[in-house]
């Protein structure tokens, strides 16, 4: 196997057909397929299974795909480490900031940071939700992301930054408490959360668990839009972690009740590959970010490290 053909092959993939991928790649589509089938060959395995609709990837091409992404990616890494090495930082990194969560009110500050400090690197800012950021990290196409969650996953590592308690939010049509509201108290509203597999949703469904309840959840919303609309709208209400809930407020009329009995934390972390090294230029990000965490911190937990 040589490099330019897990490329070939990569872009195959990527678009689904020979033709597209010869006018991208810009090479005669002969030459291409003869270079696929050199690769076939060379691995004693069909990789591609050509239909009228275009190309898909067999088992084993799904095996090479994945592999040649990481490949593909260590390359590029490499070759910008060792560029940087005699000069200023540059290159291409990739930051996930989960929406709705104290991370987006990091993407601005990054950036200006960034931009002063190192004007070489292209910073890439994705918002998105935690479970996608993490597949990307995972897959190697995402160098870190700031999102909910502290569980072991394979091929991903945790670093903790810190909690942030939940709250109900509700239209301020709604009667509630002046400040904080029982748990079981808040199993009588109709609420507007994200669907199981979210972070914030399995916390709360865990709290309700634990006290022997089960939410009314009368929609599953996971566009901030939406559910700010929503809850404008006086349809019900949901539960956030305090960053969004403030942020939500701020933009409508919305009230806010820590919820209490029990109390329900959110860990907010940074997810980082396990086994794929990060670059120069994503090591010089990651400190900066740690640092723009540790300047919104409350004064009374401690600070983090920021080495990369």
């Amino acid at each position: 196997m040589n490099l330019k053909r897990l490329k070939y092959f990569v872009k195959i993939v990527d678009i689904g057909s020979l033709t597209q991928a010869a006018d991208v790649l810009h090479i005669a589509q002969p030459a291409l397929s003869q270079q696929l089938a050199t690769l076939e060959g060379e691995l004693k395995q069909q990789l591609l299974i050509r239909t009228k609709r275009g190309v898909t990837p067999t088992d084993a091409g799904k095996i090479l795909y994945a592999h040649a992404q990481l490949i593909l990616r260590q390359c590029e890494q490499a070759q910008s480490d060792v560029q940087a090495s005699s000069k200023a930082l540059s290159g291409k990194v990739s930051v996930g900031l989960a929406p709705g969560t104290a991370a987006s009110a990091l993407s601005l500050p990054l950036l200006r940071a960034v931009r002063e400090q190192h004007p070489g690197i292209v910073l890439y800012l994705n918002e998105n939700f935690g479970t996608t950021l993490s597949e990307l990290i995972m897959n190697g196409r995402m160098d870190m992301a700031v999102l909910y969650g502290d569980k072991v996953i394979h091929g991903l590592s945790f670093q903790p930054l810190f909690k942030e308690e939940l709250y109900l939010v509700s239209p301020s049509s709604r009667s509630l408490p002046q400040e904080d509201i029982v748990l079981a108290e808040v199993a009588e509203w109709d609420l507007m959360l994200p669907r199981k597999y979210n972070v914030i949703r399995k916390l709360v469904d865990e709290a309700f668990l634990r006290i022997g309840m089960v939410p009314r959840v009368v929609a599953e919303v996971e566009s901030a839009t939406t559910l700010t609309a929503a809850i404008d709208d006086d349809l019900g209400v949901t539960i956030l972690p305090g960053s969004a809930a403030r942020i939500l407020a701020a933009s409508t009329s919305a009230r806010l009740c820590r919820i209490v009995s029990p109390v329900i934390e959110a860990p907010l972390a940074l997810c980082l590959s396990d086994h794929l090294p990060l670059s120069i230029p994503a090591q010089a990000v990651k400190k900066i970010l740690l640092g723009l965490v540790n300047d919104m911190m409350p004064d009374d937990l401690p600070k983090l490290r920021t080495e990369a």
